[in-house]
């Protein structure tokens, strides 16, 4: 594995040592621009970790779905008609068709788009048209495949394979008690933006993850937050970055209060600010490219807000997701050329993404170990 062909990863042991921040180096740069590492990262890292699909208020009632794309395996969750929600992979086990082609809906069956197969919302085979003269077929063998799902705070999430992943209790192990009294449970979902990005995925996280950059890259922010009592920790699952809103009239409300950028590893983001959380994942849609969701969700959502507040707040939001998309794709492009392959880290200001790298190697190296026994 450390002489790979150039078609596989190159998961070199040296470069999967973690090492402390004060005398770490970066991830190579390969990692953020060779193709093989796509397949790897959507198979090691999105499918073997929770990840963020919506808020639980888009499905209130029984046979309500709703259908997304997790680690580029199409999705379905849907309630049951005991009010439980289920996950399973959006594909008929007949050739592979979609049960649902829109991204919501309602409906009391789920019904392959393409030949017509016919499923409960439990997951059962029921209706197949036209198979009586097909021998040795049982409808029992041919039920949708199940998704682990978990409900928190309002929100959704699914693993598709969660006996490699922690729980999910333990990966929010500690945020609501943090954040209270606020509970994100009582925030009203409003609406959902995406966002593509021409860089590899790791260049966005790895920018969210540090305040080094808000100085030149976000004037707007800096008005916001007192940049001199920024601040990260480090958790097992999850860091935190926190800082102090400003007194003044600005897009965060005139305010005291504390500022909450969570990132949950490996691609998901929690930013709680007053009355509003904003609820980011970041898809890897291709080696040089990745769309960053944005879920937004309010305290009131009533229309006098909608007309100002909330206006204010989502002008102010595409703003600084401007100002990150573009510097991201320069990035992207440093990372390809022939001038870098890896550097080093702040102290101060890259504690975040030095936590986020180290989390990387370790599912890399369950990776080099999985690819070596083949």
């Amino acid at each position: 594995m450390d002489s790979a062909p150039s078609n596989h990863p190159d998961l070199t042991l040296h470069h999967l040592e973690e090492d402390v921040l004060e005398r770490s180096k970066t991830i190579p740069s390969a990692w953020y621009v060779h193709p093989s590492y796509h397949d790897l990262d959507r198979k090691f890292v999105f499918s073997r970790s929770w990840q963020y699909v919506c808020s639980s208020a888009r499905l209130p009632g029984a046979g309500d779905y709703v259908t997304d794309i997790i680690a580029g395996n199409p999705i379905i969750l849907v309630r049951d008609k005991d009010g439980v929600l289920k996950a399973y992979y959006n594909v008929c086990k007949h050739r592979g068709g979609p049960l649902a082609m829109d991204e919501c809906g309602h409906a009391k069956v789920l019904q392959c788009k393409y030949h017509g197969w016919t499923y409960l919302l439990d997951g059962s085979l029921r209706g197949v048209p036209r198979f009586d003269r097909t021998e040795l077929f049982d409808k029992k063998d041919f039920g949708l495949t199940p998704i682990a799902v978990r409900e928190w705070q309002g929100m959704v999430f699914l693993c598709l394979e969660p006996s490699f992943a922690p729980p999910f209790e333990e990966v929010v192990a500690g945020i609501a008690e943090r954040i209270s009294p606020l509970s994100l449970a009582d925030l009203q979902f409003h609406k959902r933006d995406v966002y593509k990005v021409e860089s590899n995925w790791k260049v966005y996280v790895d920018n969210y993850l540090e305040g080094y950059h808000i100085p030149l890259v976000h004037p707007g922010l800096m008005t916001v937050l007192d940049f001199r009592s920024y601040q990260t920790e480090t958790h097992a699952h999850y860091s935190l970055q926190n800082s102090p809103i400003k007194e003044g009239d600005h897009a965060y409300g005139s305010s005291s209060d504390q500022a909450y950028y969570y990132f949950i590893f490996p691609n998901m983001m929690l930013n709680i600010l007053p009355g509003r959380l904003q609820v980011n994942r970041v898809d890897a849609t291709r080696p040089d490219g990745c769309a960053t969701v944005f879920d937004y969700y309010y305290s009131d959502i009533s229309q006098t807000n909608l007309d100002g507040k909330i206006k204010e707040d989502l002008a102010f939001s595409d703003l600084v997701q401007a100002e990150d998309v573009e510097i991201c794709e320069y990035v992207q492009r440093g990372l390809s050329s022939n001038a870098y392959d890896q550097g080093r880290f702040s102290y101060d200001l890259e504690g975040g993404v030095h936590h986020f790298q180290q989390s990387l190697k370790r599912s890399y190296r369950v990776a080099r170990e999985a690819l070596l026994t083949k």
